[in-house]
């Protein structure tokens, strides 16, 4: 999953998605409810993506994989930059997306995740 429009379509699919460059043209940045849970850089060789991700399964993922590295400008602790480099199966990248967006949506309201949550099984 090399490309960068897969990318950046799979994740603005997530409900009430918004995308932004705060941080200057080429660093495309995620967020739900004014909360950021991806941001790529699609200038970069290879695309670098960070993701939010639970501390401990952060670690697991960065002994597995080459291509996972702590956060890159971010809390190392709650971040990793997956390299789209193919060092990462299609599947795992999907499932960080997924997992990225979670973490954020569980910060917020009962009322907005269930209607998030709601959108996301429709």
């Amino acid at each position: 999953m090399n490309e960068i429009e897969t990318i950046h379509e799979t994740l603005l699919a997530y409900p009430e998605t918004e995308v932004s460059e705060p941080f200057g043209l080429g660093a495309l940045v995620y967020k739900v409810s004014d909360k950021m849970f991806a941001l790529m850089w699609v200038e970069n060789v290879p695309v670098r993506l960070n993701l939010k991700c639970d501390p401990d399964r952060a670690i697991e993922l960065r002994d597995e994989y080459d291509s996972i590295e702590p956060g890159y400008h971010m809390n190392k602790k709650h971040w990793n930059s997956v390299y789209l480099d193919g060092g990462v199966p299609d599947g795992i990248v999907l499932e960080l997306i997924r997992h990225s967006f979670d973490c954020v949506l569980a910060k917020q309201s009962k009322a907005f995740r269930v209607r998030i949550l709601h959108q996301l099984t429709d």
